[in-house]
């Protein structure tokens, strides 16, 4: 078979799978409804394959939407096997994978659709935070499969077929297909509703594969850990040189150099992912002011501030990470707010979701301040003053309200140049510097860069048995 070929729903399952595991249940479950001659038509397996079988040995159940019969549409009984999945998911504490391929709701079944397809909501609904919930769109994924996809804990694409919307770009004030697809990956993965685009069905596939190994079954069995082969004092010489690009510095730091990037598309200014640190699981956090490719040639630059679509990116990836107590790494660089005006409509609120999943989250959390820390910006990331477990600094980091210089202008306003600038220096030494936050109880300890890998290691290992009681809520509101 080609690499560009569409695989079959069953052949996706099985290429998904390890070797002879899948376990097909449900699989004479038919449509029930007769109405508008749908007595007349076949709908093996009512569209949608659904079962059981292991990757790397873990449990996992699938469904797989069957595009051939009847277009994949979701009717009662489809959604009766998808739901009935589900139940087995939570029971037995197993991730769930959705291989997504349908027309949408079966119009033939009008109001049982639109029932079965608000109970699949409900499952997922109730299975977040419980067990991982992960969907891949091979085909169409519109209307009210949109939000299915999206209410899983990730959601990815195939490149080329894949199509994902709420309404069609025919259908937006102002569009048309052929000014901007709105429903292919490339967009979706741009506007942050996608967390990977693959370049074919099987790189799809094997990205969710990865990911099932380095994620836990469910938030109380963590299997996520795996053997490290790596040197647990690994130095990192060129960790000065990779704060700039914090994706490189996240590989340099992991175990083997491993790195598993969320939404790499979206917001890059700041990067999620996962990375592996003595065999663990961690999920990293890094502001990022440049883009570097292979070749060392930097391809963007940023102002190292905050921004809202950053803030929801980073937002949305700890609060998994807690849901399932996966520990977090953050890698701090931040200069402040981004300042325009689009920004200043929205950034308060994506500033405080931010602020809130990291002051909210209960999982060991590390902080390496590797540039500047300036201001509420700083507080945000991952601070010790909203419940970092341990914060580090490198010697040339920069901690405190803003630029020395900008600083004494304010405080010197109508002085002499010299005098402005024998108060930023003086300024910059006592206010910030990482020594005087360090002095202060800010900062735990200085250290060299190239030693954050066995830092982090020996910080993640302390703080294992780590447990925090909050007051007793239902929920937050943030």
């Amino acid at each position: 078979m080609s690499s560009t070929a569409q695989l079959s729903a069953r052949e996706r399952i099985t290429s998904l799978l390890d070797d002879n595991s899948f376990v097909e249940v449900g699989a004479f479950v038919t449509k029930r409804s007769t109405d508008f001659n749908l007595q007349q038509k076949e709908t093996p397996a009512d569209g949608v394959i659904t079962g059981y079988g292991v990757i790397d040995g873990n449990l996992v159940y699938v469904y797989s939407q069957d595009a051939s019969s009847m277009g994949g549409s979701i009717g009662e009984m489809h959604a009766k096997k998808i739901t009935h999945l589900y139940d087995l998911a939570l029971k037995m504490g197993a991730p769930i994978v959705g291989l997504i391929d349908s027309t949408g709701m079966r119009l033939q079944e009008a109001t049982d659709a639109l029932n079965a397809l608000g109970e699949i909501y409900l499952k997922q609904t109730l299975a977040s935070g419980i067990i991982p919930q992960i969907s891949a769109v091979f085909g169409n994924s519109g209307g009210g499969l949109a939000v299915m996809a999206s209410l899983s804990d990730f959601s990815f694409m195939e490149g080329k077929q894949a199509r994902l919307f709420v309404n069609s770009p025919n259908a937006l004030e102002g569009n048309y297909k052929d000014k901007c697809d709105t429903a292919q990956a490339s967009f979706q993965a741009k506007a942050g509703m996608v967390d990977y685009v693959g370049t074919t069905e099987e790189d799809v596939i094997s990205k969710i594969r990865d990911l099932i190994t380095i994620l836990p079954s469910n938030n109380e069995d963590d299997a996520s850990f795996d053997e490290c082969t790596d040197d647990l004092n690994r130095l990192l010489p060129l960790m000065a040189s990779e704060a700039n690009d914090s994706k490189r510095a996240l590989i340099d730091i992991s175990d083997n150099n491993y790195f598993f990037e969320i939404k790499p598309d979206y917001a890059k200014e700041m990067v999620t992912g996962f990375i592996r640190l003595n065999g663990m699981t961690v999920g990293a956090v890094a502001n990022r002011t440049e883009v570097i490719d292979n070749a060392g040639k930097v391809t963007e630059r940023f102002d190292g501030s905050l921004t809202t679509a950053g803030c929801n990116k980073a937002a949305s990836f700890v609060n998994f990470c807690d849901a399932f107590e996966i520990p977090v790494l953050t890698l701090t660089n931040v200069t402040g707010y981004k300042a325009t005006m689009d920004e200043e409509k929205t950034i308060a609120q994506a500033s405080a979701k931010l602020t809130y999943a990291f002051a909210n989250a209960t999982v060991p959390k590390v902080n390496f301040i590797i540039g500047k820390a300036f201001g509420s910006a700083y507080l945000t990331m991952n601070s010790k003053h909203i419940g970092a477990d341990m914060v580090f600094a490198l010697p040339t980091s920069q901690i405190g309200m803003m630029e020395a210089e900008l600083a004494a202008k304010i405080m010197y306003d109508g002085e002499a140049l010299n005098v402005i600038k024998e108060k930023s220096e003086e300024y910059a030494a006592q206010q910030s510097s990482a020594e005087s936050a360090a002095r202060r109880g800010y900062v735990d300890s200085i250290i060299e860069p190239e030693t954050v890998r066995k830092h982090a290691i020996y910080s993640f290992e302390m703080l294992f048995t780590k447990r925090e009681t909050r007051p007793a809520k239902k929920h937050g509101t943030i």
